[in-house]
């Protein structure tokens, strides 16, 4: 088995510090610094694709740019790279969404794969005109998962759910092939949607313990629905040629914190009616001490920025154990990111995979090897 690394697209900006925002916040200042241009944004992801990445996940939110819109222009400047794209089912038809879908596989040579998000937050999600709760809107994504798998086997819809209608739905054209879809979620009811309808179920970068119980828990949903699905986990990551210069970079992000931002941020997060930030929030606690969370993992991203809030910290060979643990308990897909992206990219492109790879547990998606001027470490 290889594992499968993608990495991540700034569309809220990019920066050499943490660009915070996320979950209902605003993304910060920093942001600014280097804006998501559809030029920059191709720069990061010709990287991601000629070091070894398979995707890119791409955000969703009032706090970046629209995932469909920037990804199809970013697909015209790449070869290989995917696109995970993160949507909200409540913001589009599930008829228009398939459809959507299916065309961009045909347009890309089948490069889409699709990040479900239901939405945590309903202050934002009452912005954009959509005022179910939460649970409700978990119930809708069911629906429209239903919708949307049968409409891609070609069948023709009539559905008439709690939340969704749709008669004598159908599609001209299927996608080729069927876009995989990643879904994260760690309420009870989060739980159920996943064991019956997504491919790969995403955390975050929580504790091995408990991801772990993560992985139990929806395996067990899954095995009743007669399913099995893929783990992924969503992390930052800060690597070096030393423990010691990874760590001087986290401090020296940590130290760009300025006490009213991560006030702001932590105010605005604390009110998040998603289960799995509060778990975010639960590993630091809002405080800058002991963010060393488990070896190598630190949550100093979580005081800025909401959704995924832990990075893994070390030399080259520390973050690759670090990752051989949690493909040890199933994970087999890394969605990572880190600060700036088009340089992060480089140093685990070039630190980490090549340690990977000698032990057998990635392969390059082209040919199987890393391309020869990735072979040595970097120690730029």
């Amino acid at each position: 088995m290889s594992l499968t690394f993608h990495w991540f697209l700034p569309t809220n900006g990019d920066s050499r510090h943490v660009v915070g925002g996320g979950h209902g916040t605003p993304a910060t200042a920093s942001g600014r610094d280097r804006p998501p241009t559809v030029a920059y944004l191709s720069q990061i992801a010709r990287a991601a694709e000629d070091l070894g990445f398979v995707g890119a996940l791409t955000p969703t939110g009032a706090w970046c740019e629209d995932a469909w819109l920037t990804t199809a222009m970013v697909s015209q400047h790449t070869e290989r790279l995917k696109f995970l794209v993160a949507f909200r089912p409540g913001f589009v038809s599930p008829t228009l969404a398939a459809q959507m879908a299916s065309t961009f596989q045909r347009q890309t040579g089948g490069r889409l794969l699709l990040n479900v998000v239901t939405g945590g937050e309903s202050h934002e999600q009452r912005a954009y005109g959509d005022f179910l709760d939460k649970d409700d809107r978990y119930r809708r994504t069911g629906e429209f998962l239903e919708i949307v798998r049968e409409l891609w086997d070609g069948k023709t819809v009539d559905l008439a759910g709690e939340h969704l209608r749709v008669e004598d739905a159908k599609l001209a054209r299927l996608p080729e092939p069927v876009p995989e879809v990643y879904f994260g979620g760690s309420s009870p009811i989060a739980g159920e949607i996943a064991a019956k309808y997504v491919d790969v179920y995403l955390t975050w970068g929580e504790p091995p313990a408990q991801v772990a119980d993560k992985i139990a828990w929806i395996r067990g949903l899954a095995a009743k629905e007669r399913r099995t699905l893929r783990f992924g986990i969503r992390l930052h990551v800060i690597t070096r040629d030393t423990s010691a210069e990874a760590w001087a970079e986290a401090n020296r992000l940590l130290d760009g914190f300025d006490a009213e931002t991560v006030k702001s941020v932590q105010a605005g997060l604390a009110r998040s009616e998603s289960e799995g930030q509060q778990r975010m929030l639960a590993l630091h606690g809002g405080s800058r001490d002991g963010l060393e969370i488990h070896p190598n993992l630190w949550a100093g991203i979580g005081l800025v920025r909401g959704g995924a809030g832990t990075a893994l910290v070390g030399s080259h060979e520390e973050v690759a154990e670090r990752i051989k643990e949690y493909a040890a308990l199933g994970i087999e897909e890394f969605v990572l990111s880190g600060y700036p992206h088009l340089e992060e990219a480089y140093w685990f492109g070039e630190g980490v995979l090549p340690r990977l790879a000698a032990e057998g547990i990635w392969r390059h998606p082209v040919g199987g090897q890393l391309p020869a001027e990735a072979q040595v470490p970097f120690a730029g």
